[in-house]
């Protein structure tokens, strides 16, 4: 009886919140729209710790006055190389994740001389909240490698997971980041199909939409339907890219996966079973992400 109660509680719920913003796109669409950004940015609950490998050394960097906090691991002497001398390798997280998801991956770039840096964009894991309070987005995460860029020094490789990836672009885009490849795992494509489901859900039409985008534009300075893979990659500098994804993803479509990786001219990787987080500690997987970067034969981990 008691979860009957409660899934009626919801069921009211969301059915006033649409018939709040179905009166809002009659009587004051700005408004609608400005809530209806706001409710799309605000950032998710944060991730629960995760464990990453010892020996990294913490640190913290200032974005727009605010803390984002990470890890660095630097190769030892046995390596070859010395910390200073060793290539930078950034691990980029995606909406409502955090560095630690890449854990997997740190020991075996390490073992290949690797410098790792991992951190939490704002609002997510260990990181202050950015300048925005709970809202948060793309933009702010592509500010927070760029801080990294200026902390750590230009990257050999970015690995970016889901959103990630447009974030990555946006830096290298706008900001001073310099990198000589990338991957991108589980990348999440396009932002408008996203928003479209949103918008369904909350019920409202064109007049708010419209309003919604302008208060986009004029906050990030990006458009929503430029927060697509496709369109930032072809505004900067092609570079040496891999794309690895899962066919059951459910985070992002596996046939936009194929035409972005076909867009910008890089070797997909399919995987199966391991949908959009697993992806990130499977061996195959991590294998194939440290191989491209030291330029080593890419393993075939398709299913």
């Amino acid at each position: 009886m008691a979860r009957v109660k409660k899934s009626t509680i919801v069921r009211f719920k969301n059915e006033g919140i649409r018939a709040a913003f179905r009166y809002g796109e009659l009587v004051a669409p700005r408004r609608t729209g400005r809530l209806a950004r706001d409710l799309w940015f605000t950032a998710p609950p944060r991730m629960a710790d995760v464990p990453v490998p010892p020996g990294g050394e913490g640190f913290e960097v200032d974005v727009h006055g605010h803390a984002v906090r990470g890890r660095v691991w630097t190769p030892g002497v046995s390596t070859g190389s010395t910390s200073r001398e060793a290539p930078t390798v950034y691990l980029v997280h995606g909406w409502g994740g955090r560095g630690a998801q890449f854990g997997a991956m740190v020991d075996p770039l390490l073992a290949a001389g690797r410098r790792v840096v991992m951190f939490d964009g704002p609002s997510h894991g260990d990181s202050d909240r950015g300048p925005s309070g709970r809202r948060t987005s793309g933009v702010e995460l592509a500010q927070a490698l760029d801080a990294m860029f200026c902390r750590f020094g230009p990257a050999e490789a970015v690995v970016a997971h889901s959103m990630g990836t447009i974030s990555t672009y946006l830096a290298l885009r706008f900001g001073w980041l310099g990198a000589g490849r990338l991957v991108f795992l589980a990348p999440m494509v396009e932002a408008e199909s996203l928003f479209a489901q949103f918008q369904a859900m909350l019920g409202f039409g064109r007049r708010t939409r419209r309003w919604f985008d302008h208060e986009v534009l004029a906050w990030l300075g990006v458009p929503l339907v430029e927060f697509d893979a496709r369109v930032q990659a072809s505004r900067v500098d092609p570079r040496p890219t891999l794309v690895i994804t899962d066919r059951g993803d459910r985070q992002t479509a596996y046939a936009d996966v194929v035409d972005f990786a076909g867009r910008i001219g890089a070797p997909l990787i399919t995987t199966e079973g391991l949908g959009h987080r697993k992806i990130l500690r499977e061996p195959g997987v991590v294998k194939a992400v440290v191989d491209f970067i030291a330029e080593e034969r890419v393993l075939d981990v398709s299913a």
